[in-house]
């Protein structure tokens, strides 16, 4: 398959999952928790494949996304508020410092780019770190950052402790996914690019990378900025999707969802990363929901343990199941893509032809 036609399939995939869910939204309530899982499990997507960026493709462990995140969608609901109901918002401290509003996509990249330098400064010293302490060094970064935008001392630009709201949010499904798509797309073309095969040589070998003249400090200074620059856009729309947000949200569990997310997808998979982001979101918030229900009965027999937070400890024994029996994750480091499907089907029909052929004999 050449490569003009895989693009002209995959644009056309992208348009056919587009179509499909403008018309399942003119079907079913916007509501559903359908959406729900879609919304959110997209949102998670972005963020899960920035984060096997780090992770998976350049070998740094990271455990700062969640301060990234807090920092985008920070970033986008200070820049969003209305000016008319700044007031209202920031009652506490006179309606704010900043009184002006940006486009919402301005807004985004804002986010992004506020996430980015953050993580450039705070890599000059921490990325000197290796394994276990950078991942410690990161976590004590995020928490610190969350503290940080809840003191009162900041209150005209972050209102403090309160919530930030009544800025713009999207209700159409397709948003989300249009951006985490453009965004997963740029990540994609940037690890197929010469800075890819760099970050993972870096991976495999840091000794054998710089000896082969790759600059190690640069090299992973870009990974951990591009990273928390598309964290920072996910924050973004998570603000959007949560309609408020406060700064204890973004709490390590959080980035230890993401992380896990990771694992179970694969550990250097895109694919797996946006796959079990989907999974995740629908397990935890919907499919297991009826386990929180203490009066479930099956006809005329009550169904026994059910009560409020059972959900979590089931989720726990699949995931601990999932863990053991994929112990490379769903996808391993293996991507789905148009030419294996062809590969597989081209093969199955020969197989099937073969066997005619040696019966009509």
């Amino acid at each position: 398959m050449s490569s003009k036609t895989k693009t002209m399939w995959n644009v056309g995939l992208i348009a056919a999952l587009l179509l499909l869910l403008f018309l399942l939204e003119q079907v079913i309530p916007s509501g559903s928790m359908f959406f729900t899982v879609l919304k959110k499990g997209a949102i998670y997507a972005l963020v899960a494949v920035s984060m096997n960026l780090l992770n998976g493709f350049t070998g740094l462990f990271s455990l700062g996304q969640a301060g990234f995140m807090l920092l985008g969608a920070y970033t986008y609901a200070i820049l969003t508020i209305p000016v008319e109901s700044r007031n209202s918002v920031y009652q506490y401290f006179d309606g704010g410092v900043i009184q002006f509003a940006l486009p919402v996509p301005v807004a985004l990249i804002a986010g992004g780019i506020v996430a980015a330098v953050f993580a450039y400064l705070i890599g000059l010293p921490v990325l000197r770190l290796k394994s276990d302490y950078l991942a410690i060094a990161t976590l004590g970064f995020a928490e610190i950052i969350r503290a940080v935008f809840q003191w009162d001392k900041l209150g005209p630009v972050t209102n403090g402790s309160n919530l930030l709201r009544s800025y713009p949010t999207f209700k159409s499904v397709l948003y989300p996914f249009v951006v985490a798509g453009i965004c997963i797309a740029l990540i994609v073309l940037l690890i197929n690019s010469t800075y890819g095969r760099a970050f993972k040589a870096i991976r495999d070998d840091e000794i054998a990378a710089e000896a082969m003249g790759i600059n190690l400090a640069h090299h992973k200074r870009l990974a951990f900025v591009i990273s928390s620059f598309f964290a920072g856009i996910s924050g973004g729309l998570l603000a959007m999707y949560q309609t408020s947000i406060q700064a204890s949200m973004f709490k390590s569990a959080m980035t230890y969802e993401i992380l896990l997310i990771v694992v179970i997808g694969g550990i250097g998979s895109v694919t797996g990363s946006c796959i079990s982001s989907f999974l995740f979101i629908a397990c935890s918030e919907w499919w297991l929901r009826f386990l929180d229900n203490e009066n479930l009965y099956i006809g005329s027999f009550h169904v026994p343990l059910l009560r409020p937070g059972f959900r979590k400890v089931v989720f726990a024994v699949i995931i601990m199941l999932m863990v053991l029996f994929y112990r490379r994750g769903i996808m391993g480091d293996k991507e789905f893509s148009l030419e294996k499907i062809s590969n597989f089907f081209r093969r199955k029909r020969g197989k099937k032809e073969g066997k005619g052929g040696a019966s009509h004999e």
